[in-house]
């Protein structure tokens, strides 16, 4: 075996630059690739490593191989050069060396051994270079979109605190015309339309409230107090019971348990507010409207079901409802429920709506105090 192994090495050191000449030639194949000098800036190296792997160990071998094989996949990414060249020409290599050994020593019949390790070093050479060019590529479209997803959120910071200061603006002349609405009032109790105008006025100062309610931070400011939850679905009730009355709507509760929750009251409230006003206002149309509100319990959760019997909503807008911007009013604005999803899940629980022909249903589960 030994003297074969020599006859090998004496071969592949004859036979150097014939080899690298042949492989040059066959390898030059477009005008895309940058590196065409190929061979003339790596071919000595990946010539040495395969005269050495007929000496060495596979494991010796793969310690040369990996950094030899790493520096190329780097050279390739600074020149912003693809592997589909690169691969073709190291198989190229492979395949004209591995030829001219088996012509040289056809009559050798435990010659297989040996081109196993050739064949290794090409295998493994392409391995390395095109792991570590992928993992390149992967961790600068990473960074990209790090970058990207980055400018993205401090853009809609600036959208929001923008729309923010605008709308808390917007609201001061609307408190001024509702005065003088009111004022008007008392003064020409006959004149006709204030009623309109106040109306209009009030569904104007609910939107707003939702758009503050998505950019304010006095949530995150104010302590969390425990609170019966029973309790604050009868002051929502009695809040809104002017447009339940205006609709006919008749509620129909349930309450199993008398419960009570941790968390900022104000902003349960509002969420409380947004859905019942919602099925509220889908029910303007209906004959016999109705929202069931149940209220129950289990180890560790409180589970509110707030329902309506309005119009089914679509499977395909079910799966959108709580995105922003997303409302099957003709005015509206889209924030309310979205709101309300991050208010409860920022108390740790969910909100999930579901519809047929027969009710739709809001369900919210609270971690219990």
């Amino acid at each position: 075996m030994i003297p074969l192994r020599n006859d090998i090495v004496s071969f592949l050191e004859k036979n150097k630059e014939p080899f690298l000449m042949s492989w040059e030639k066959q390898t030059i194949i477009t005008g895309k690739d940058s590196i065409n000098d190929f061979i003339f800036l790596y071919g000595d190296v990946m010539y040495d490593l395969l005269y050495k792997s007929i000496i060495l160990t596979y494991e010796e071998m793969n310690l040369l191989i990996e950094p030899f094989a790493k520096k190329i996949a780097r050279d390739r990414m600074i020149e912003q050069i693809g592997m589909g060249e690169f691969v073709y020409k190291i198989n190229i290599g492979k395949t004209i060396l591995c030829k001219d050994l088996l012509q040289h020593f056809s009559d050798i019949g435990d010659f297989p051994p040996f081109l196993d390790r050739i064949c290794h070093v090409f295998d493994k050479f392409l391995f390395y270079a095109v792991t570590h060019y992928t993992d390149i590529k992967d961790q600068i479209i990473e960074e990209k979109n790090q970058y990207i997803t980055s400018t993205h959120h401090e853009r809609l910071t600036l959208l929001g605190q923008m729309t923010s200061s605008f709308v808390h603006e917007f609201r001061n002349p609307l408190t001024s015309i509702h005065g003088f609405v009111q004022l008007l009032r008392s003064e020409h109790p006959t004149l006709p339309y204030l009623d309109i105008i106040a109306n209009e006025l009030e569904q104007l100062k609910f939107s707003i409230s939702q758009f503050l309610m998505l950019s304010k931070k006095e949530i995150i400011e104010l302590e969390k107090t425990s609170f019966s939850l029973n309790e604050l679905i009868d002051e929502v009730l009695s809040f809104l019971y002017p447009r339940i009355l205006e609709v006919n709507v008749e509620i129909q509760k349930n309450f199993l348990h008398e419960l009570t929750i941790h968390g900022f009251k104000d902003a349960i409230r509002q969420v409380l507010i947004n859905i019942i006003f919602n099925a509220v206002d889908v029910l303007k149309n209906i004959k016999n409207p109705i929202i069931q509100i149940e209220l129950d319990q289990t180890t560790q959760s409180v589970i509110l079901d707030i329902a309506n019997n309005g119009p089914r909503i679509s499977e395909g807008l079910v799966d959108n409802i709580f995105e922003p911007f997303v409302t099957t009013k003709e005015t509206g604005t889209g924030l309310g429920l979205y709101v309300s999803k991050n208010t409860i899940e920022k108390h740790g629980g969910t909100l999930t709506c579901q519809s047929n022909d027969e009710w739709t249903v809001f369900t919210i589960i609270l971690p219990l105090k």
